[in-house]
């Protein structure tokens, strides 16, 4: 039975938002007001330049962030309070760029990035809905349809979905019972119509796989859907790797645990294993997963169950889309979930997740049979040119030789009509279109990036004003006539010059106008030389210039008539 929703268009289509993709806080200015400082935030949503804003902000609010954020128990970066001179010039100043930091150390943070307060404090508008109430309104609703269940607690942030809601509920029939119920909203990645999509949800409880955690109950409404399984108070294996209470919220579970501890290698290749033949069965019955995490896998009686195998169909990103979208070669979903099982692979080596990735330098591993495993992951290598199959991961040394009592060949069915088969294959199409187009927007983003830095950089400025040099070539010699160059004096070291017998050069021709402009026509300044017909001048003169006599000059007579007239 579908239950009815009195949510207006509006707040559906807030749901419709990626939660998974980052938000890129800069602070542009700071007002000084005469009370307080306001300082202007723009935000930016993934790559695209439009999806931008503004936001103005106190001390006093990120103060109230990061209060909210201390269950967390990571260390945060706030720049302190200051109650005297708070107001000055230099300090504002000084306080912004702490304040960046700030920001940029929570949005880059996997976890912290995604919570709801960090999300309503730099994005209030598309994150200003009560989800705890509209999720309490639905389940009302549903309850008033099936009378059979009534909530016994409310789970608060046991998840890191925003738009998902936990409670605790029981089947009058069977009170003795925990299960848990969860609301969500579907997300942008829904490619099954509405119908498809409830009837693939009714069969699923009648899915039977060892190694995958069954429903007890599905239905959807118009925007969202609800789904009933059994409660585990033993929580997941993300819960036993960090010691730590399943009912406790997400930041203070798992953004610093106090105590870690990896598995032994008989428990990794043992789980390991379980979840291996668990994505197998998946992917050979078409259905799309991509939800793999530790903390989608339940720890049952030392059986690993995945859990959430509904996510896909309700279009939910996955908890590893932003590295997902960063390797063009992770295009398909076996591939997404060969990906996260190299993440869920290392969570149970070392206890903890990687620090970066890709993961080219492993820390000292504890078993070295894991090592190349992880290699063939989560390695640059392994994100550029491809990674392993799921099959290909069975056969592999560390996994092949693992007894299963549960044997999947033997235990599991999943029945489905060639109908929703189909239905299944196109909304497994859609999904691995929309990755690629998003790893391509980003790959095109990261090199326009990288152009505009490479273009601005002083190396490269450089470069471009050689090379602008070379295009040009040397600078133009001027050609100046012979007879436009300012003719020398006729001095006595001249004619000493003349007598000891060195050649004297040609004397240039009078100019015809002392005004004259250079032209195309006039001739080089180093003219070709003197042809033959000429050297009979040339001697002439030669002869006359060297018989020249400084005795047979006359005395000049000078008359002054520099003084004034009177």
């Amino acid at each position: 039975m579908a239950f009815k929703e009195k949510e207006s268009h509006g707040q559906v289509t807030h749901q419709l938002i990626d939660d998974t993709v980052g938000l890129k806080a800069v602070i542009e200015a700071s007002l000084n007001l005469n009370s307080h400082t306001e300082y202007i935030i723009r935000v930016q949503r993934g790559v695209a330049t439009e999806q931008c804003w503004q936001v103005v902000r106190r001390y006093s609010d990120f103060d109230m962030l990061n209060n909210s954020l201390m269950i967390s128990g990571v260390s945060l970066p706030l720049p302190p309070k200051k109650l005297i001179g708070n107001m000055d010039r230099e300090f504002i100043a000084e306080r912004q760029k702490g304040l960046q930091s700030y920001l940029n150390f929570i949005t880059q943070h996997h976890i912290l990035s995604s919570s709801e307060v960090v999300k309503k404090f730099l994005d209030t508008n598309n994150y200003s809905i009560n989800y705890t109430e509209m999720a309490l309104q639905q389940v009302s609703m549903f309850f008033r349809s099936d009378p059979k269940w009534e909530v016994a607690e409310p789970l608060k942030d046991i998840g890191w979905r925003i738009r998902k809601r936990y409670f605790l509920v029981r089947n009058k029939e069977q009170p003795k019972e925990q299960q848990i119920l969860s609301w969500v909203g579907f997300g942008p990645d829904k490619f099954l119509s509405d119908k498809d999509l409830l009837s693939t949800l009714k069969i699923l409880p009648s899915l039977l796989c060892p190694f995958i955690c069954p429903l007890t109950f599905a239905t959807t409404n118009e925007s969202s859907a609800l789904i009933i399984r059994m409660f585990n108070d033993k929580g997941t294996l993300r819960d036993h790797i960090c010691k730590v209470k399943p009912k406790e919220p997400f930041l203070k579970k798992y953004c610093r645990p106090k105590k870690i501890q990896g598995l032994e290698l008989q428990q990794i290749k043992t789980y390991g294993r379980q979840i291996l033949e668990a994505l197998k069965f998946l992917h050979d019955k078409g259905f799309p997963y991509g939800h793999l995490h530790a903390s989608n896998v339940l720890l049952e009686d030392d059986t690993c169950k995945l859990l959430d195998i509904e996510n896909s169909l309700l279009g939910l990103p996955s908890y590893y889309k932003p590295y997902v979208t960063q390797f063009r070669k992770i295009n398909m979903m076996e591939a997404v979930d060969v990906y996260s099982f190299g993440h869920l692979l290392f969570e149970m080596t070392y206890g903890r997740p990687p620090d970066a990735i890709p993961v080219d330098h492993l820390p000292p591993a504890p078993f070295t049979s894991v090592v190349s495993v992880l290699q063939s992951i989560l390695s640059s290598e392994a994100c550029k040119t491809g990674m392993p199959t799921v099959t290909q991961l069975l056969q592999g040394p560390l996994f092949k030789d693992v007894l299963l009592f549960n044997t999947v060949a033997e235990k599991a069915q999943f029945k489905i009509t060639s109908k929703l088969k189909e239905a299944l294959k196109t909304a497994k199409d859609g999904l691995e279109k929309k990755i690629q187009e998003e790893q391509k927007t980003l790959h095109q983003h990261r090199r326009l990036t990288k152009a505009q830095s490479h273009h601005g950089s002083e190396e490269e400025k450089k470069r471009r004003k050689i090379l602008a040099r070379k295009v040009q070539g040397p600078a133009p010699h001027l050609h100046v006539p012979p007879h436009r160059l300012p003719r020398p004096p006729q001095s006595m070291h001249h004619f000493e010059h003349v007598q000891q017998g060195a050649p004297p050069p040609v004397p240039p021709p009078p100019p015809s106008s002392a005004l004259s402009p250079v032209c195309d026509s006039d001739p080089p300044l180093f003219s070709s030389p003197v042809t033959s017909g000429s050297d009979s001048g040339r001697t002439a003169l030669l002869s006359s210039i060297q018989g020249f006599s400084k005795g047979k000059l006359k005395k000049a007579e000078t008359n002054d008539r520099s003084d004034p007239l009177i």
